[in-house]
């Protein structure tokens, strides 16, 4: 089975390689199948993980949600079950052998849709879960990976055959060892499932304040339990989950529009530019004017986008 496996990521590492010319994400001709490469180490990256299933083929990469840190590399695959604001870095890779992944964004109607057609028993009432895991890679889930991007080397097959083996992706992972918390998300009146809502209106409604009575009512949970399931779920309270939100958009913003730090921090909803600045410096390290500067002058030399640069990446 250890062979197969090795067999297996071997051509997975082919794959995204002959099909990424460059350092980077890189979306497939799959839209909701992206592969990731880099040749060298990156910094840390700060991104919303959408509801996805990652894979390594080859190198190493380190995902902090909150202070949990969860590292994971070809024995592994990783899956976000919510969106989720997380810090990722790639901690091995070179020119000879880059860090190469793939990852497949997931929805819950295409999740429910699984559970529906296959004989996959779970209830609402199971214990919740972290929405973000590691587990240990089958060779049953890589060579249902495989069929599906090898499909990109036969393009009139896609519009029939990748909605199908994204479905056995999917039915692997569901009867893998954390299928019980991905099916959760799906499940109306899940704990999973509510705190998920309560999860869309931050992101939707950032720069807003934040009514807890609003988002337990969402939820349809009491204040308290809204909280406990919140953080069992997310690893940090709704504040924490909002404040990262909020300093993400942030530093985009001074990133790609070059403005103000006062006005930024008013337009993702602090009220006090100050305490901006002292949690913008105890997130990103710098202060905001300093830390934009710093990533300015290292990437003045390179024509990359906004994203690619808050992602970590960089050409070296």
């Amino acid at each position: 089975m250890a062979e197969d496996i090795q067999v297996q990521q071997n051509e997975l590492a082919n794959l995204i390689e002959r099909h990424t010319v460059q350092d980077g994400v890189i979306q497939t001709a799959i839209p909701s199948l992206f592969f990731i490469r880099y040749s060298d180490l990156t910094e840390p990256g700060y991104r919303v993980y959408k509801p996805s299933y990652c894979f390594i083929a080859q190198g190493l990469k380190e995902v902090w949600l909150a202070q949990e840190r969860f590292e994971y590399g070809p024995a592994d695959y990783l899956i976000s079950s919510m969106n989720l604001p997380v810090v990722g870095q790639v901690i091995k890779a070179s020119n000879d052998n880059p860090y190469l992944s793939l990852k497949l964004e997931v929805t819950q109607n295409q999740i429910l849709e699984v559970l529906n057609d296959s004989e996959f028993q779970i209830t609402a009432k199971e214990n919740v879960k972290r929405a973000l895991f590691v587990g240990q890679i089958e060779s049953t889930l890589l060579d249902a990976t495989l069929r599906l991007v090898r499909l990109l080397d036969n393009p009139k097959d896609l519009p029939y055959l990748a909605p199908i083996y994204i479905k056995e992706v999917l039915y692997r992972l569901l009867h893998g060892q954390y299928g019980v918390a991905l099916a959760q998300i799906a499940l109306e009146g899940s704990s999973s499932f509510r705190i998920q809502e309560g999860i869309d209106q931050i992101i939707k409604n950032f720069d807003k304040p934040l009514r807890i009575e609003e988002l337990a009512d969402t939820a349809n949970m009491g204040i308290s339990t809204f909280h406990r399931v919140f953080k069992d779920v997310t690893a940090m309270s709704p504040i924490q989950f909002q404040k990262q939100i909020r300093l993400q958009e942030a530093r985009r913003l001074l990133i790609s529009e070059s403005a103000d730090a006062a006005d930024v921090a008013f337009r993702v909803g602090y009220e006090s530019a100050s305490q901006f600045s002292r949690e913008y410096a105890r997130m990103f390290g710098s202060p905001p004017k300093a830390d934009i500067k710093q990533i300015k002058e290292k990437y003045e030399d390179n024509t990359l986008s906004t994203d690619q640069i808050l992602m970590g990446s960089y050409l070296p």
